[in-house]
């Protein structure tokens, strides 16, 4: 970019956190006042071509163009009633063009921040009194954690669950906060699970894959929320095969999809 030339940038990394070398927390301060947001929706981050990717990515396979931006929407997991800043949690996909470079920042970093955010997985649409069943995997948990740090502070008649699935336990973002919320707040349960238990022997609490545990009923157990789309909504964010294995499942027991004019049971964020 030439020196006459504006930047795109308006916004600043003021934290960053790095829960193992795939996985990454990020704070990001826009540099005027924060758009209004619900618990939920996601928003576009960018980032120059030419700036530098983490060494342990793979070259781009085509070089982007140095003076274009490079843009993704990424899910808010900060809470709406945080004024100062957004955070994102974001997983490195070693051939991807924006996430090698979002790694690379650090403190002080500048990066571009879209204007507004969208999307319509929230819970506007859920009826009071009924609970909600949050499930997901791997980095899918972000607008899970943005709904839960702003309604249980404003929601605390409705029951809440996190069904989170990972490979390892140290994969598990968020835990420490989550298991933290379940003991201090009686309508909220969260329930983790690894796929890879033979390699992670020091981890003790459910192994195997989500649906798995929906069908032994772990839910149920562990929180007294029946599969009954009477009595709650289900969320589901993360990997396309879990969510459409445990949307049949769901399907199989009564919910319906979601979407557009027809209000449904069963929502779903096309997260890949």
């Amino acid at each position: 970019m030439s020196a006459n030339e504006k930047s795109p940038y308006n916004a600043s990394v003021i934290g960053r956190e790095e829960i193992n070398p795939q996985l990454v927390v990020l704070r990001v301060q826009p540099d005027g006042p924060l758009f209004e947001f619900a618990p939920g929706q996601f928003v576009v981050l960018g980032l120059l071509g030419s700036e530098p990717r983490v060494p342990e990515a793979a070259a781009d396979e085509v070089a982007p163009e140095p003076n274009k931006l490079i843009r993704r929407a990424y899910s808010i997991a900060s809470s709406s009633l945080e004024r100062r800043y957004l955070e994102f949690y974001l997983t490195l996909v070693t051939s991807g063009q924006l996430s090698p470079r979002l790694f690379n920042l650090r403190h002080g970093s500048r990066l571009f921040l879209g204007p507004k955010a969208t999307g319509v997985f929230t819970l506007n649409r859920v009826p009071a009194g009924k609970s909600v069943l949050l499930i997901a995997t791997g980095t899918g948990l972000a607008p899970y954690i943005s709904m839960l740090r702003t309604m249980l502070v404003h929601d605390a008649q409705r029951r809440f669950v996190v069904l989170h699935g990972a490979r390892y336990s140290w994969d598990l973002g968020y835990r420490a906060e989550l298991e933290s919320l379940a003991r201090i707040r009686p309508n909220f349960t969260y329930i983790p699970s690894i796929t890879r238990p033979d390699e992670d022997p020091h981890y003790r609490g459910y192994t195997g894959r989500l649906q798995a545990l929906l069908e032994q009923g772990v839910v149920e157990k562990e929180s007294g929320v029946t599969l009954d789309p009477a009595q709650a909504d289900v969320f589901l964010c993360g990997n396309p095969d879990m969510i459409r294995t445990v949307k049949a499942m769901l399907e199989a027991k009564g919910f319906k999809a979601d979407h557009g004019k027809d209000t449904g049971t069963i929502h779903v964020e096309e997260y890949w």
